[in-house]
């Protein structure tokens, strides 16, 4: 959840319904029931759904500041590019210089905070419904008698 919601392209599919990552806490509920002979329980399931969401967002911090290391450079240029074309920007073109130097670490911090809260959020129900739908049936017990 967390690496395919930091990759660039890739991560557009959290703007379907935050596809990564509520496919994230389904995944995590999956891989808890597949630990378990019992039945797991929609709250366990919601469970390792906000785990893996909480867990999410710190692996997309991780993998998303080196990302950006990497393409903030050529997002600035493009940027300045496209100032350079519009005209009567020159008030666009002072705050396009000074939005520059903080842009990094506060695009990393917001991208971690919405990440985690939304994140939780979607994960959970992911894990619930990942609870509802993968969950295996109840054990048959052999001292009930048949009714």
């Amino acid at each position: 959840m967390g690496v395919l919601s930091a990759l660039p392209i890739i991560a557009v599919g959290n703007t379907c319904c935050c596809l990564w990552v509520v496919g994230g806490g389904f995944v995590a509920a999956y891989l808890q029931q597949q630990m378990q002979d019992t039945p797991i329980s929609p709250a366990d399931g919601a469970l390792v759904g906000l785990l893996a969401g909480l867990g999410g967002a710190v692996v997309h911090l991780i993998i998303s500041v080196p990302i950006n290391l990497v393409l903030g450079p050529i997002e600035r240029e493009m940027m300045r590019r496209i100032v350079e074309n519009m005209a009567g920007a020159e008030g666009f073109r002072d705050y396009a210089d000074r939005a520059d130097m903080i842009a990094g670490p506060v695009r990393a911090a917001i991208s971690f905070v919405f990440m985690l809260f939304l994140g939780a959020i979607f994960s959970t129900i992911g894990g619930l419904i990942g609870a509802m739908v993968v969950r295996k049936p109840a054990p048959v017990s052999l001292d009930a008698p048949p009714q």
